[in-house]
Order: C-alpha cells, then structure tokens, then sequence
C-alpha cells in the first residue's frame, strides 16, 4: 500500500535499480503513471555514449552527482519501486534500499529479489 498524500497531489514513486534494465525502467514508468503517480526515476544512462560523461573524469565526476540526486529524489519519494528483473540487486541499488529504508520509505520491487548479483 502506498502512503497516504495530500489529497491536492498524487503519490510520488521512485524507481531504483540498475541502468542495464534501462527499458524495463521504462515500462515502470509507464504503468506507474498510468496508476496515477508521480515517477521520479534516473534521468541518465551512463551504460549508452555520450559526451556529458565521454571521458573517464566526465564519467566519475556525473556518476557521482547522479548518485547524490537520486538520494534526494528518495528523500521525495512517498515509496521506491525497485527495477529487478531475475531479482537482480547491484551494490548501488542496495544502497538505496538501505538509505530509503532508513527514511521508513515502503519498497517494492518488479520481481522476487534474491539478492545473489551485485551491480
């Protein structure tokens, strides 16, 4: 069950998870809207090319802000759907299920989690 809101806004979901499922993101998307919730979900796929994070140094220096944005949009979020297709959960995703679980955020997730791969 999702947490109660405000009646002047719907609930606000955020998607977790790893890149590599970068279309199963997108049909998250899709269905949570459709159940009427505001998706916050990650804005950038390092996994593809492109010359925001071209060069090593780009890389790290995005792939740490992002890190640090997502955390915020947790902060948002009235609950986390985690993205696990074969229930695979990276270290980066289990750290966001942590930090969300500290906020007393409820989880979801896709597919059962196994917890045996890591990112």
């Amino acid at each position: 069950m999702h947490a109660t809101t405000s009646s002047s806004r719907p609930p606000i979901v955020v998607l977790c998870g790893s890149t590599r499922f970068w279309e199963q993101f997108a049909e998250a998307t899709l269905y949570e809207t459709a159940a009427g919730r505001i998706v916050l979900a990650p804005g950038c796929n390092l996994r593809q090319p492109h010359p925001l994070w071209a060069t090593p140094e780009k890389a790290d220096r995005v792939k740490r802000m992002l890190d640090t944005l997502h955390l915020r949009k947790i902060d948002l979020a009235d609950d986390v759907l985690v993205v696990n297709p074969g229930g695979y959960i990276g270290d980066s995703t289990r750290r966001e299920i942590e930090y969300a679980r500290t906020l007393g955020k409820p989880i979801r997730y896709t597919h059962p989690a196994d917890g045996s791969d890591r990112d």
